[in-house]
């Protein structure tokens, strides 16, 4: 049975199968390898992961000298040793940066994790390891994401590994994308959805907060996504408040279709979108300060009903009817919209546009109530880092719109002040159901 030989650090062994069960808890977290591959000649000093009978433990087994290693072990040809450090100056490539993924089994993800290896998210000089986090339930699951991404050959894809502990795959972590959450079921309340997928957030903002780098970006995808990130931030306090984002770029996306669609224009003429609030049916599409082809929208469209109430409802909806005629919920465009989302904080947003984030309030020019994670116009250097815009315009449709969607988070809020380290929860949701459709 052939064995990894993963560092000068760990010596390799057999593993007889009487010695499996003892081994078992120690190792529960480390990948299992049970991949059938080709023997392949490497170079000295380098080795490969693969078992070769079926009737054979297949668990290849690397016993740190030095206690136990935290590092998750890393995925097939991915576990050679390269010399980056020359490929760097051969190739003039930046240095590797590190990017986890929660829920990477999911459909989400697997739009997702080919664009990042691929060199369109980051650029065609930025080399990439992947971390992907699932559950014991999805394990097999991601050891076929990590096969299709080594069979897909991305040359700046330099290392992958899979694991169910946030506390080993967050390790080291620059970006960390949170799309992992669960759906709502039938007869579950808002509140029960927030409790459940606080404490997976909590928790991984204590890992975040262990092992990952001081000045890890966050992502969270997973709904409830605004109240999410204010759990998993609260929950990180060694981390920037400022690196926490709640995803709303989807709905800044329909947004711009849909106002493109109207003025009879592509949609690369419309700026300037902001999604203000709540990624739920209180989000606020605020067309008073977009713009179409530099002018503003509402002296192109000068139908004022059309944008109050039709323009809003499509853009909140539009999950539920793309559920309705496809019978799933949307994955590619969410893909897409993280891509988007990341791109707009590694690249100088250009001159006089914004785009649209969850992100915390505190010190925000708007009024907004402090300690809460709202979407707002932002703008970015390009460094990874954003401010906010401060020339915008509101007049009291958009202010008392805003208001609504600030007083739903702000309900959420206490209703999870048990996960954020604020005292016991008190659940008086507005009444009604505000849940997206792709919560369900």
């Amino acid at each position: 049975m052939a064995v990894a030989e993963l560092s000068s650090s760990y010596q390799t062994r057999l593993i007889k199968p009487s010695q499996l069960l003892s081994l078992s808890s120690r190792l529960s977290n480390h990948r299992k390898f049970n991949l059938q591959c080709r023997p392949r000649t490497t170079p000295r000093g380098t080795g490969i992961c693969c078992s070769v009978a079926p009737n054979e433990i297949q668990t290849p087994v690397a016993v740190p000298t030095g206690g136990q290693s935290t590092k998750p072990e890393c995925y097939g040809v991915f576990c050679l040793t390269y010399d980056l450090k020359k490929e760097e100056t051969t190739k003039s490539w930046k240095k590797m940066i590190t990017i986890a993924i929660s829920g990477a089994a999911g459909t989400i993800s697997n739009h997702l994790l080919f664009k990042l290896a691929s060199g369109v998210v980051f650029g065609p000089d930025q080399p990439i390891a992947l971390k992907l986090l699932g559950s014991e339930r999805s394990f097999e699951a991601l050891e076929g994401v990590a096969m299709e991404l080594e069979d897909s050959l991305y040359p700046l894809l330099r290392e992958v590994s899979i694991g169910i502990d946030p506390y080993e795959v967050f390790l080291d972590a620059e970006w960390a994308l949170l799309i992992g959450a669960k759906p709502r079921g039938p007869g579950m309340e808002r509140a029960d959805l927030l409790d459940i997928n606080g404490k997976i957030y909590a928790e991984q903002g204590k890992a975040l907060n262990a092992v990952a780098s001081r000045n890890v970006k966050v992502i969270v995808v997973g709904n409830p996504c605004n109240t999410n990130a204010l759990i998993c931030l609260k929950n990180a306090p060694n981390i920037p408040t400022k690196n926490f984002h709640a995803l709303t770029r989807l709905d800044e996306n329909r947004a711009k279709c849909q106002l493109a669609l109207k003025a009879g224009v592509f949609y690369d003429k419309v700026s300037n979108m902001t999604i203000w609030g709540n990624h739920s049916t209180t989000q606020v599409p605020d067309f008073l300060n977009a713009r179409i082809d530099g002018v503003p929208v509402k002296e192109v469209i000068k139908d004022q009903k059309w944008l109050e109430e039709e323009f809003t409802d499509i853009v909140r909806k539009r999950g539920g009817v793309l559920i309705k005629k496809w019978g799933r919920s949307s994955a590619a465009s969410t893909a897409v919209s993280i891509v988007d989302a990341i791109k707009s904080l590694v690249t100088p947003t250009p001159p006089g546009d914004w785009f649209s984030s969850g992100v915390y309030t505190d010190g925000n020019p708007y009024g907004i109530a402090e300690g809460l994670v709202f979407s707002m116009p932002c703008r970015s250097k390009g460094d990874g880092d954003y401010e906010l815009v401060k020339d915008v315009i509101f007049d009291d449709y958009l202010r008392k719109r805003i208001k609504l969607s600030e007083e739903e988070l702000l309900a959420e809020k206490r209703c999870t002040a048990h996960l954020t380290g604020e005292g016991i929860a008190v659940c008086d949701l507005p009444a009604g159901d505000t849940m997206l459709p792709g919560e369900m």
